[in-house]
């Protein structure tokens, strides 16, 4: 991605999605981490493939996954800055309010069906010795592992993979609705850019809007999380470099898709091969701490980190496992 399209798409962001172009700005000034809180086995799959696995968007833990943001969407373009949005679009490219919501409304079942998903959050500084108490409850059972990652592959601007990095908003209907306010009113200050795109563009950016904001935003009562998600649709955006794959998640068969962990700096995606990548790995609460120790440090080192008994800690948190 050249420099031209890569302001084109920051101006875009800036009117669209203001939410996340703060976080992601809020990530590259202060080169905050990542983490993967999983099990044991997962993260020995993750260093010895090199691969991080997507899954569907049915199979994530909040059972109303992609419909409370489907809801806080609907009842925010209903409103009087879903008006304002409506009017502007049939001003813009007369037929763009109803194309938008005919390609829209036929592709909501593929929201759930067609969409993959792999899941981060967000790690301060002082997590680093512990970890987070309420993600070794959530994660990763009674062998679980947080695997700390630099931001660098996160914040990369990049199409290699086809697949795309955002934050997640957590939001009631009311909270949601002040984010599309804040929309609305950055395309009435952008007008005179957004009439000279074509009616394609702009539909294609609303539509991939209205379809991130559905599948990215949650109940409040998750925002402990700090969730970040890399996103894949592959009937929309066919990838040729995620594999997928039928995988045994947790006894029930799905299709997953893989992401490599590899580097294509000639389209802009650096910083995801895992010596760059990791930043450190903690071993939570677990009844063979010293085992696990030895076995990650040597995964670590088969990958190619240097001095990897550096970048393997124990949590010390006491959560009694069963």
């Amino acid at each position: 991605m050249n420099d031209e399209a890569i302001a084109f798409q920051e101006k875009v962001g800036a009117i669209f999605m203001p939410y996340a172009m703060r976080k992601m700005a809020e990530v590259k000034r202060s080169n905050s981490r990542f983490v993967h809180y999983t099990s044991a086995a997962v993260a020995t799959s993750i260093l010895r493939e090199r691969m991080v696995w997507m899954r569907n968007a049915t199979t994530m833990n909040d059972f109303m996954e992609v419909q409370h943001g489907l809801d806080c969407l609907a009842d925010a373009y209903k409103g009087p800055s879903g008006e304002f949005v409506r009017d502007f679009l049939d001003k813009l490219h007369p037929g763009t309010k109803q194309e938008l919501e005919r390609r829209f409304d036929q592709f909501q079942p593929s929201l759930r069906t067609d969409t993959y998903l792999s899941c981060f959050s967000e790690h301060l500084d002082e997590e680093d010795s512990y970890g987070r108490l309420s993600m070794w409850r959530a994660y990763g059972g009674s062998t679980g592992v947080a695997i700390v990652m630099n931001s660098q592959a996160f914040a990369s601007r990049s199409d290699a993979l086809k697949a795309y990095t955002t934050p997640v908003l957590y939001a009631d209907r009311s909270e949601f609705l002040k984010y599309f306010e804040e929309v609305s009113r950055g395309i009435q200050a952008e007008a005179d850019f957004l009439s000279g795109l074509g009616k394609d563009a702009v539909l294609q950016i609303i539509f991939n809007v209205f379809r991130f904001a559905a599948l990215c935003t949650k109940h409040p009562g998750f925002k402990e999380e700090r969730e970040w998600r890399v996103i894949h649709s592959p009937t929309l955006e066919p990838s040729q470099r995620l594999q997928k794959s039928s995988e045994v998640v947790n006894g029930t068969p799905q299709i997953v898709y893989k992401i490599p962990l590899k580097n294509f700096p000639d389209e802009g995606l650096t910083g995801v091969e895992i010596p760059e990548l990791i930043d450190r790995i903690i071993i939570g609460p677990t009844q063979y701490p010293a085992a696990m120790f030895d076995a990650f440090c040597h995964l670590l080192g088969e990958a190619g980190m240097p001095e990897p008994y550096k970048r393997v800690v124990f949590s010390n948190i006491p959560l009694r496992r069963d």
